[in-house]
Order: structure tokens, then sequence, then C-alpha cells
């Protein structure tokens, strides 16, 4: 994170922030002149966070501005990188000007925040927009009906996916095996087939969350009343597609949000047992549909009550932030990482065997080893963790991977620790 903040507060915070920072191994960065922030900026590769405190302008000795010591905030706008966004620290006496407010949000603000706020705070609210920014979860929709016309690529850009079906009376198998979160059907369709929203709802493994939208061409308010009766969450015009999208996109950031409450670890911002568990089971019917393996891992750090009683659940907590952002520094993008809860995670490795989930897995255990953790000055100290693995399709369901993979981590613990079962067996050489 690179910080511009007045000198005297980095004096006086620039320890304790950064005490607060490294539970979540990043650092921070602090500079009190506009120019040096600037350059930094402009130098960083985009993966940072940028945090400007709003009271600096009023204390600020700018190259530009010499003659005077106070920087206007549209010239500190102006000479902002503007491929970048800023978060922003104001007071509450600028927190209750919505004219500051629109200017900062017009302006590349990824987010404010109101002083006075402790430092401990500041970092953990940092850390989730750090976890906010990383790539947005795929949505996928599945059409019953021909394509409206929209701009495709632009929609997968955004990662939103896609699926045209064309039979009706199919279309709750296919809903059953992609599991999409969106489900569109055209008016033409649903005068056609007009049980087809029924059946989809009255399947006892339908998800509740998930929407099904009726598309119209052209406003019928008998027909919008029926399709309402009939189970549709929604109704949408597609006589302009651009429109269509754009509506469509805002509805798959409703999506994320609502996923993000129900089905992640606050703490972390990793999966949670039931966002592991929806995401696992689709990851299984796609990998039944394409012919993929699937290697699943249970993982428990050693010995974390001894650590939790002899340091603090402050420090532990420190602990299991540490090993969630080693863990997801290695997962690939179509793999699934969960903390499934206290100590305990769940990896799911896409298109993945046995034998490579171990050298994935393992890879990590020696990549957390290696992490030094400071429980006092000059005391540093390394921990460990254990782990099983369970393989798809040796393995069917997302209960029994699951079990499986348990059973070898409690081999791995009564084995000594430190260590990933089941290990793979050298393959015997012929000849």
């Amino acid at each position: 994170m690179l910080f511009l903040s007045h000198r005297f507060f980095i004096k006086d915070n620039c320890d304790e922030l950064r005490l607060h920072a490294h539970k979540y191994d990043f650092d921070i960065c602090f500079f009190h002149e506009l120019s040096d922030f600037v350059a930094a900026v402009e130098r960083d590769a985009g993966d940072s966070l940028y945090l400007i405190d709003l009271d600096a302008l009023y204390n600020m000795q700018s190259d530009m501005l010499a003659a005077r010591k106070t920087l206007l905030l549209g010239e500190l706008l102006q000479r902002l990188p503007g491929d970048r966004r800023y978060v922003y620290l104001q007071s509450e006496r600028q927190g209750g000007r919505f004219a500051l407010q629109q200017r900062l949000v017009d302006s590349n603000c990824l987010a404010y925040a109101e002083k006075p706020i402790a430092n401990d705070v500041l970092v953990d609210k940092l850390f989730n927009l750090f976890v906010q920014q990383k790539r947005a979860d795929v949505v996928r929709v599945t059409m019953l009906g021909a394509p409206p016309g929209w701009d495709e690529a632009a929609l997968r850009a955004q990662r939103l996916d896609v699926v045209y079906h064309a039979d009706p009376q199919t279309l709750h198998l296919r809903v059953k095996d992609l599991r999409p979160d969106i489900v569109l059907i055209t008016d033409e369709e649903y005068e056609r087939t007009e049980a087809v929203v029924r059946v989809l709802k009255r399947n006892i493994e339908a998800d509740p969350v998930r929407e099904i939208t009726l598309l119209q061409r052209r406003a019928d308010p008998v027909q919008a009343r029926r399709a309402l009766d009939s189970g549709f969450d929604a109704l949408l015009a597609m006589d302009d597609p651009d429109l269509l999208a754009r509506q469509l996109l805002n509805r798959a950031d409703k999506i994320r949000i609502s996923r993000d409450l129900i089905g992640k670890d606050r703490a972390t911002g990793l999966l949670n047992k039931i966002g592991l568990q929806q995401k696992t089971q689709s990851l299984i019917c796609r990998a039944l549909l394409e012919g993929k393996p699937l290697c699943l891992g249970v993982i428990d750090i050693d010995k974390f009550k001894t650590i939790n009683d002899t340091w603090g659940h402050y420090f532990g907590d420190i602990v299991i932030k540490r090993l969630s952002l080693t863990l997801a520094a290695r997962m690939d993008e179509a793999d699934l990482l969960s903390r499934f809860g206290g100590e305990e995670f769940v990896v799911v490795f896409w298109d993945c065997t046995l034998e490579q989930g171990w050298r994935r897995l393992d890879a990590m255990r020696q990549a957390f080893g290696a992490a030094a953790f400071e429980v006092k000055p000059g005391d540093v100290r390394h921990f460990s963790f254990s782990g099983g693995l369970a393989a798809f399709p040796a393995y069917r369901s997302e209960n029994e991977l699951f079990l499986r993979a348990d059973a070898m981590l409690y081999e791995a613990k009564e084995g000594g620790r430190n260590q990933i079962r089941p290990v793979p067996q050298p393959v015997a050489q012929t000849g």
C-alpha cells in the first residue's frame, strides 16, 4: 500500500500501521510529498492500494505550488495517474459534504473512509479491499431462446458467462448440470411451454437464490402478471440489447455481493462452508461433463491451540490470515479455496490428479513453513500445517471427497504432522 499523508501522522503512526499490516503479509510505503507519491504510483505495477489522507491537502508543500501550502482537491486529482483507483481518508466534517463525496467517486475513487479510525480497523478494511480487488467471480447465465444481439465478448470480459439452450422441455436438465446463477427465458419460449419455470422452481435441488427472468420483446402487462404468478422473479425488456446487457451486469454484481455475504468468510475473504459446498458441487458437475479430474485437500494448522494459548487469539488470527494469503497466491483461476472453520482450510484443484495435487499442496506446505512470524522483538518462529487429499472420480461426491481427505489428514497428524497424505507411490520401472 502507498500512503500519502501528513509528515506528523506518518511519524506517529507508521510503526503501528506497519505492525498491523504485517499480519496480512503486506507492507505500507509512506509519502508526505505529492510528487514522490505520484512517481511511486506511476512506477507501481497496479496491484497495490493507494491511500490518500485529504487533510494532507491543507499542510502539503507541493513542488508545483511552492508559494502556498494548501493544495486544492482539483489540483490533486489532476496530478494523480488516471489509470489507478484511490482510497481516501477524510474527517467527519468532510464526510458531511455530499459535493465532496460526489467529486471523489467521480474521480477514480475505490473507497473512502471517515476519521478517526483505529489503525487496526483501517488495516483490516484495507485487507478486505485487497480481497475485493482480486478477480470477480464468474456469474453463469443459461438462456432459453435466441441470443438478443448483445456484445458477448463484452459480457465475457466482465466475467459473465452465457450458455444458450434451445429446448424448453430439457431446460431443467441443462440447469441441473450447469447450475447457473441466472436463467433467462424469452417470452416466445414461455408462451410455447408455460410450465417451464414451474418445473425449474419445484426441483428439490433448485437453488433458492437463482434468479429466473422473463425477457419481453414488447410490454405485455397481462403476460407479465401471468409470468410472475407462475414463478418468474423478474422481467426485462429485450428490445435494446445494449441496455439489457447493462442490466444483466448490474444483476451479476448484486449476485456477487450476495454470494460474499452468504458464502464467504469475513475475516479472510475466502469461501466458507456454504460457499465451498455450492461451488464444489458445481465443479464436480463440470468435471463429470468434461471428463476432468479433481483433487480436494483438507488442511489443518499444526498445534494451533498451543499457538493461541502461548501468544493469544489475536496472534492466532494473524497466523490464519497469513496462511490464507500463502494458499491464495498459489491457486489457479478455476481452483477453490475455503476457510472451512477455525484453523481448517479446504482446497479444490481443477483438472488435477492425486499425484499433481500432492505436489501442489506440498509446495504450499513448504511455503507456509518458510514464513517468519515475530512473536516478540527478536523472537522469530515458524509454523506448519498437515494435509489430506482425495481425488475425483475415485470419490464421486463432495461429501465422499471431504470424508476421504479428512481421513488422510488424520493419518498425516498421527504420522508426525507437517506432511501431506497420501504420499504418491513411485512408478515402478519396467524392463
